[in-house]
């Protein structure tokens, strides 16, 4: 591979969402990753409200016991803990109350929405989420039905500072026609900031293996570069210019 990866988006500890089931699986993940060119990987385990009512201390709890059971096994990549954010009224009051998960370094935070359709008011809350230091990035956005056809009504929320993370896994069908098309299009358009695997389970890693060649392939090395490492760590990092 070309450079040394960080994936923004992964869910490898075990039992707590719809990824990994098992220690054992966790770290065949996060070895599968490390063997494609990762060299740091970010757990983003699912917070939405009903489905997985995760939390952060629980969240904090579970990091620190993957990461003390996996201590000196070799061909792992370095990890941290971030969380999948879903936005609803939950997550605005987390966010209120300094309880959201962000990424290491405190700078930007991991966030999806419906499927179908926007929430009200969604730009003027991903700009107070700026306002307030935490850049938002937004998970797979190829894969929301307002966005299959046109980046249109991406537009707004670019402008109040969001930052668009491609799920590799989209490029080579994982999800469907419509959002590998509208991943094509917005690559095409130079919409995305950065690239992750979105992976849940070990066999996962295959794809993102397939995924990363047809990236290259569509937008050349260098460039899917830039999504896959160099951007990546300007997320982490705080260094975003736009």
């Amino acid at each position: 591979m070309r450079g040394e990866y960080v994936d923004l988006h992964c869910h490898y500890l075990p039992g707590i969402d719809d990824g990994v089931r098992t220690l054992v699986d966790g770290v065949a993940l996060c070895r599968g990753l490390h063997e494609l060119g990762y060299a740091r990987v970010v757990a983003t385990p699912h917070i939405r409200t009903a489905l997985f009512p995760n939390h952060k201390s629980g969240l904090e709890r579970a990091m620190a016991q993957f990461q003390a059971e996996t201590d000196g096994l070799d061909a792992m990549p370095a990890l941290g803990l971030g969380a999948e954010h879903f936005f609803d009224d939950v997550f605005w009051r987390l966010f209120r109350n300094g309880e959201t998960v962000p990424y290491p370094g405190g700078h930007a935070a991991l966030v999806e929405l419906p499927r179908r359709a926007l929430p009200v008011g969604l730009d003027r809350r991903l700009f107070e989420m700026r306002v307030q230091g935490l850049r938002p990035v937004l998970a797979h956005p190829e894969r929301y039905h307002s966005f299959f056809s046109t980046s249109e009504r991406l537009e707004p929320l670019q402008r109040a500072g969001v930052l668009p993370l491609l799920d590799l896994m989209s490029l080579v069908g994982r999800y469907g026609r419509r959002p590998r098309r509208a991943a094509e299009r917005m690559l095409a358009e130079g919409v995305y900031y950065a690239a992750c695997s979105d992976c849940h389970k070990p066999s996962d890693v295959d794809l993102v293996h397939d995924s990363i060649a047809r990236l290259e392939g569509l937008i050349g090395v260098e460039v899917a570069n830039e999504l896959l490492s160099e951007n990546p760590k300007r997320i982490l990092e705080g260094r975003v210019e736009r």
